[in-house]
């Protein structure tokens, strides 16, 4: 690539009071009736979609530029509260389509746990609050959950050809944890009984699908 054809550096703008990034370029909203099947109650999350169907469970906001691989994603994921049983409000959760590209993410405000599991599924779970900063490696799913009263938003930076593939958690029934609530107000990771390990074969595909 020649330097002719480099983007121009720009200045964007986090805004702390509305949880926005500006410049937007693109960017979603999922809303409740849309997360049927991650819950492990079923019946408790149909209940709850009868009245939270149309609501917004959370929103992504990115500044992008260029798909080329060189370049970062930046963008704000603001996951709002609340709870389907016994587990807490949480994103869909997916590996990047090119899985050995890793990803950051910066708590803005709340407190939540960005929950990443390895295609072999090995589990952590790391809790975040306003100023921490996660690593997510390549090769690690990862899932944002709300274990907070108020919204779970955070910053994140991705290489732009990344990709996100959400099927492999649809697949395995979710992660093999799931975070719900404790005592006191706290939570725990408990084993989730829906899980379906993924296999060698499997994890040789998405190690493949990389290289190719």
């Amino acid at each position: 690539m020649s330097l002719s054809n480099a983007l121009s550096p720009f200045l964007a703008f986090v805004n702390p009071e509305t949880l926005q990034i500006q410049p937007n370029t693109g960017g979603y909203k999922k809303y409740f009736r849309e997360l049927s099947g991650i819950y492990a109650d079923e019946v408790a999350f149909d209940r709850l979609a009868e009245s939270l169907g149309s609501a917004v469970a959370y929103r992504v906001d990115e500044a992008r530029f260029s798909d080329r691989s060189s370049n970062l994603i930046t963008g704000i994921s603001v996951l709002e509260p609340g709870k389907v049983g016994q587990e807490f409000f949480m994103t869909r959760g997916h590996l990047h389509q090119r899985a050995d590209r890793p990803e950051t993410y910066y708590c803005l405000a709340g407190h939540g746990i960005l929950l990443l599991e390895s295609l072999a599924g090995e589990v952590e779970a790391m809790e975040m609050r306003p100023g921490n900063l996660v690593y997510v490696p390549p090769f690690w799913l990862h899932r944002s959950v709300n274990v907070g009263a108020a919204v779970f938003a955070t910053l994140f930076s991705y290489p732009a050809d990344a990709g996100q593939d959400f099927e492999i958690v649809r697949q395995a029934h979710g992660f093999s944890q799931l975070v719900v609530s404790g005592e006191n107000g706290s939570w725990k990771l408990i084993p989730n009984s829906r899980y379906r390990p993924r296999t060698g074969q499997e994890v040789e595909a998405y190690e493949a699908r990389t290289r190719s």
